[in-house]
């Protein structure tokens, strides 16, 4: 979706581009993309689900047509709780939304869903290739239940360090590098012909801008971990071949921290929202029918993707 249909203030006076579609009048879900992406991650997910919802999407901040935060701090979880917070406002002032987010997004996110954040505004959350940080560093942390996920997890999360350094991730980001590392693991265990590339209009400056979520956020988090308890229903959607965030990684730790835990394992990789839109619309679907039973029936087992 290209029109911009309103910006939204945050707290700290960014402007946020917002993108609607959908049913006027019907439930509102909320969609939420990562790192190295803007808005355009999610078209087809929007496209699936825009004959049932109001679908919204944003541009983070930093990404697409939103500002830039003058400095890396601006890029802390919690003044991205605080953005979500300004766009569910804006859209859906009366009623909560449904929220769907993947990568950085979903790391994000996590942190709204306490009942002293953004909870009461919202209604479910399905959680794609993005835990907690602080879940993941408890999950990290009890080594002794699992050795070998564990250290497989820190070996593939290993651009995380990259990203601390000073100048050269920018400078891999200006030629490129971060791009042709984004086509490797989109190349993956894919279940069709595309690749994300082709489906994903990125610039140069999301690839830039991006690199401050890392810093801002993740000495902090792992370091001194503060795990969000959720009494919200979750669904965690995990890709059979994401080299990012391992199926054990999301499947397991939020557990013990999300009262209301759903886990489907799907075919794809890391970037399965903008390869198989029409599995994770299915997932949406049937889970938001699951939490909201007045809206529709539950699906039968055989309705959900594989």
């Amino acid at each position: 979706m290209d029109e911009v249909t309103q910006y939204v203030t945050t707290s700290d006076g960014l402007q946020l581009a917002v993108y609607e579609s959908g049913q006027e009048h019907a439930p509102v879900v909320v969609l939420v993309h990562g790192y190295p992406d803007n808005h355009h991650v999610w078209d087809g997910v929007a496209a699936e689900l825009a004959d049932e919802f109001r679908v919204v999407q944003y541009d983070v901040r930093g990404a697409g047509f939103s500002d830039v935060p003058g400095a890396t701090s601006g890029y802390r979880i919690d003044q991205l709780v605080d953005d979500l917070g300004c766009v569910i406002a804006a859209v859906s002032p009366e009623s909560p939304v449904h929220l769907v987010a993947h990568d950085w997004g979903s790391i994000q996110c996590w942190d709204a869903l306490p009942d002293d954040r953004l909870g009461v505004r919202i209604r479910s959350f399905t959680s794609v290739s993005g835990p907690s940080l602080d879940h993941a560093s408890m999950w990290l942390r009890a080594m002794h239940r699992g050795p070998v996920r564990r250290l497989l997890q820190i070996v593939e999360s290993y651009y995380v360090g990259f990203f601390m350094a000073p100048v050269l991730p920018e400078f891999c980001a200006r030629r490129g590098i971060i791009g042709r590392m984004v086509e490797h693991s989109s190349s993956l265990g894919r279940p069709s012909t595309r690749r994300i590339g082709e489906t994903v209009e990125r610039s140069e400056a999301e690839a830039v801008n991006g690199i401050a979520l890392y810093r801002a956020n993740m000495p902090g988090r792992l370091l001194r971990p503060r795990p969000p308890h959720v009494t919200l229903p979750v669904q965690v959607i995990t890709p059979s071949h994401d080299v990012h965030v391992s199926a054990a990684l999301a499947a397991e730790a939020p557990r013990g921290y999300a009262a209301n835990l759903t886990v489907h394992r799907i075919r794809g990789n890391h970037w399965v929202v903008a390869q198989r839109p029409a599995a994770i619309a299915t997932l949406v679907r049937a889970f938001v029918d699951q939490v909201t039973p007045e809206l529709a029936g539950a699906p039968d087992d055989s309705d959900y993707p594989r």
